[in-house]
């Protein structure tokens, strides 16, 4: 069976992930597993794709991250796969397709993993340096936090008298932050 896998990092990437999901269709995938998580968070369907694919099957994704976040994650969903006899194929490679059937498609993910990895760590020293200018010209205020953007909200709910654990689960933050946002608000009040 061949088997797809789509990822993007964000909601606001819609078009992206229906790209590859027409992508994945377009050579056999029978069954797409996708989802918009960012490769550092927990990819449910990633782990679902590979729990769901048997020996012999094919698992397809578009590009290399989409994927994997580093060479060693690479590894990692490579050797997962091979545990289970089941080849990665990845598309868009510009000279073709790399697929894992083969010594050399073994050969050049493990290579094109670690330029990915390389451009990954250059992209992030780059964001860095530009931040640290940002800040040092009074620029940069940095993201406002989720929960405190929230703070309305979880006001609203603990004076309908909803517990902090619960108001936490709605609003999808941590319980900790409910604390400090109710706590907060009593010094105001004080």
């Amino acid at each position: 069976m061949i088997v797809g896998y789509g990822r993007t990092s964000t909601l606001e990437q819609e078009a992206g992930l229906d790209a590859q999901e027409r992508d994945l269709k377009a050579v056999g995938c029978e069954r797409i597993f996708a989802e918009q998580v960012s490769s550092v968070a927990k990819r449910a369907q990633l782990e679902a794709a590979i729990d769901f694919v048997r020996e012999g099957d094919v698992l397809v994704c578009t590009k290399l991250d989409r994927l994997a976040r580093s060479t060693s994650d690479l590894l990692s969903i490579v050797a997962r796969l091979e545990g289970k006899r089941v080849a990665l194929r990845i598309l868009s490679m510009g000279s073709g397709d790399l697929d894992t059937r083969t010594p050399t498609g073994k050969l050049m993910l493990t290579m094109l993993g670690a330029v990915a990895e390389f451009e990954r760590s250059l992209m992030l020293e780059r964001q860095r340096e530009g931040i640290a200018k940002a800040k040092s010209e009074g620029k940069y205020q940095g993201r406002a936090p989720t929960a405190q953007r929230k703070a309305g909200d979880v006001l609203k709910l603990r004076a309908e008298g909803v517990g902090p654990a619960e108001i936490a689960r709605r609003l999808d933050i941590g319980v900790a932050s409910v604390y400090r946002i109710l706590a907060d608000a009593k010094e105001e009040a004080a």
